[in-house]
């Protein structure tokens, strides 16, 4: 009995050795053997606000990861959030991307850069990064209605649906009027740290910084590519911002009253210029521009000159079509674009009624209107009034074809025939007076044979 004890204790002995050994030699084992490895990645960087600007960007980035061959994207996302459709396309850009993607969170990824993250393969978060706290809000700053904040969860939930994960906790993120036991209480919204994400699914790795998340996947940082926005790419950003593109139309066309209240070309016309000039360069970068537009406004502009020499009204409000629809249509979304041309318009209206009560309608008409007095002092000479030549007979002094000179009670006047030929020395009769022109017609002899 002894001999069998023994011999268990030692066997015993021998498998906690072998379990000790395993271990070390497991803990030895680098961190990339616990995912895939990969021949070429590439690091896109997803900061500030998302908007259509970022979202142009990363078309071109995708595009440009698949023409390198590339086999993983990184993108670094670091937002506050954005708007909703901008998510929802760059949401579907990463499902239906061929590559390998894998969401890294830093930082922040609160709204719809959480819905941008669940649409990845993979969510790396580091300690002390959160994400979630997606609900909807508007422009005031308060929750969206009912019928946004419940499409906008169940985008959310299928997002989440995409990798297996627990599609409450995506809906915890957005409805803020929905108790979920175990996530949180009625009347606020989920958000989580890495550690929570971890245990909740929402996080798939947690690393401690950039090179530890190169090592996990087999990186090196010296062969991964980083692509930047271009600064065409960060200039339509910023234009495509639904802030700064009613900015830019009220700058546009303030600037256009204003001009039409100061003499000659200026400062005001000047920034007006470079506005509009913005504008449309913005939304070209991104894509949502093209010289159709450009062309509709140009040509909208020039027949809004054209009405101040074609009075009647109908050129100018073709023109005033042809600049609307310009403006419009270069914008990413026309109900946006309208929007802000509104807006624009009504501040531009109240300044217009601004400066006619200071300086009155005459401060404007005088653009158009001469105002130099011609006086003789200032070396203006009005010409003769001759209406009452009108009438009065003389005799041609010169051939007339059909100008000449004729003799007209004793003054030489420059005049034309009113048709044909005059011969020198025939007698005439003045038939008509415009202003500097005098007509005259030879004279038609009476029944003797002479002149009247």
């Amino acid at each position: 009995m002894s001999g069998t004890r023994t011999v268990w204790g030692r066997t015993r002995l021998l498998l906690s050795m072998f379990c000790i050994l395993a271990s070390m030699i497991l803990s030895l084992i680098p961190a990339q053997t616990h995912a895939q490895t990969y021949q070429k990645a590439v690091w896109i960087p997803v900061e500030k606000e998302i908007e259509r600007g970022l979202e142009s960007f990363l078309r071109r980035a995708f595009a440009e990861a698949e023409a390198q061959q590339a086999d993983l994207v990184i993108l670094e996302i670091n937002t506050p959030g954005g708007r909703i459709d901008s998510a929802g396309a760059i949401g579907q850009l990463i499902r239906q991307s061929p590559l390998h993607v894998v969401a890294y969170i830093d930082n922040q990824a609160f709204s719809a850069g959480t819905y941008i993250a669940l649409n990845a393969n993979e969510i790396v978060m580091t300690p002390g990064s959160s994400m979630g706290a997606a609900t909807p809000i508007d422009l005031a700053g308060n929750a969206a209605e009912v019928k946004l904040i419940s499409g906008w969860s169940n985008q959310m939930k299928a997002a989440a649906d995409l990798n297996n994960r627990n599609p409450d906790v995506a809906r915890a993120m957005v409805e803020i009027d929905t108790e979920f036991p175990g996530l949180k209480p009625k009347g606020t919204v989920l958000s989580l740290d890495s550690k929570r994400a971890k245990d909740l699914g929402y996080a798939d790795r947690i690393v401690n910084n950039k090179n530890e998340l190169l090592s996990l996947y087999g990186i090196s940082a010296d062969t991964m590519q980083t692509i930047e926005p271009t600064v065409g790419e960060n200039v339509a950003r910023w234009v495509t911002s639904p802030v700064v593109m009613s900015m830019l139309l009220v700058i546009g066309l303030v600037g256009i009253v204003v001009e039409l209240f100061a003499p000659g070309f200026g400062v005001a016309g000047t920034i007006s210029l470079c506005a509009f000039s913005l504008y449309f360069f913005g939304h070209y970068v991104a894509g949502f521009a093209n010289w159709l537009h450009i062309g509709l406004f140009l040509l909208g502009i020039l027949l809004m000159i054209l009405e101040i020499f074609l009075p009647g009204g109908i050129v100018g409000a073709i023109g005033f079509i042809s600049i609307v629809s310009g403006l419009v249509m270069a914008a990413y979304d026309t109900e946006q674009g309208l929007a802000s041309l509104g807006i624009a318009v009504l501040i531009t209206a109240i300044v217009a009624f601004l400066l006619i009560k200071k300086y009155g309608l005459k401060g404007l008409l005088n653009r158009f209107i001469l105002g130099d007095e011609q006086s003789n002092e200032r070396g203006y000479v009005a010409p003769k009034d001759q209406r009452d030549l009108v009438g009065k007979k003389g005799i041609a002094l010169t051939p007339f074809r059909p100008a000449g000179v004729a003799k007209i009670e004793g003054t030489r006047v420059d005049a034309v025939s009113a048709g044909g030929f005059i011969q020198a020395g025939m007698p005439v009769v003045v038939v008509l007076v415009e202003g500097t022109r005098v007509v005259v017609q030879e004279e038609e002899p009476n029944s003797q044979g002479r002149s009247v």
